[in-house]
């Protein structure tokens, strides 16, 4: 269930826009994609190995410093250079020790707590706390579409997350609303247990 909640916030995704389809939406989709499978094989090498959140986190800032210095200089060169020195300290900080370090610090100890599949679940949340962060830190609002990808992809994401759902036993077995009011009015407390 909680797959085909995550998959119908997808397919509305792709469904409404498929009417403005383009070469650049079909390839930020496919990075997205490519984005997400990335993130999958992280997470189950990451569970397969055993290894310890601070040791999975170091390993990929150690990596990153090794590998994105030169391709980013090689492409750019000295443009570096140019930017100004408090927003390279913010950059820094920001992507160099918060998205680097501690997220994936608290997304190793979540996968180690939750499982591969109950942690990995949550990186769906991304797009959805992305669009509701946009609507005070940048003024823009959902669309209709945007809040039903929400609602769904959030249900989608509690479910495959192990969240409880209330069977049909359990919501027959709960007191009414109607005998919870006839107890309190009862004065009896202790005897409306059983109801």
């Amino acid at each position: 269930m909680e797959l085909s909640s995550l998959l119908a916030g997808a397919l509305v995704i792709v469904g409404w826009h498929a009417g403005a389809w383009s070469t650049s939406r079909t390839v930020g989709h496919a990075l997205f994609l490519s984005a997400a499978f990335l993130w999958a094989c992280f997470t189950v090498v990451m569970r397969q190995a055993k290894l310890d959140p601070l040791h999975a986190a170091a390993l990929v800032s150690t990596a990153s410093l090794a590998i994105s210095p030169p391709i980013y200089l090689a492409l750019y060169g000295a443009r570096l250079a140019q930017v100004p020195r408090p927003d390279m300290a913010v950059q820094a900080v920001f992507q160099g020790v918060l998205m680097t370090i501690v997220s994936l610090l608290l997304y190793g100890r979540a996968v180690t707590i939750l499982g591969a599949s109950g942690g990995a679940a949550f990186g769906a949340l991304v797009p959805t706390l992305s669009a509701l962060f946009a609507i005070p830190l940048l003024g823009e609002r959902p669309n209709e579409t945007d809040w039903v990808d929400i609602v769904l992809i959030s249900a989608g994401v509690y479910l495959a997350s192990g969240g409880p759902v209330p069977s049909r036993r359990q919501r027959e077995s709960r007191p009414s609303l109607q005998a919870l009011a006839r107890c309190a009015q009862s004065h009896q407390p202790a005897s409306c247990v059983g109801e």
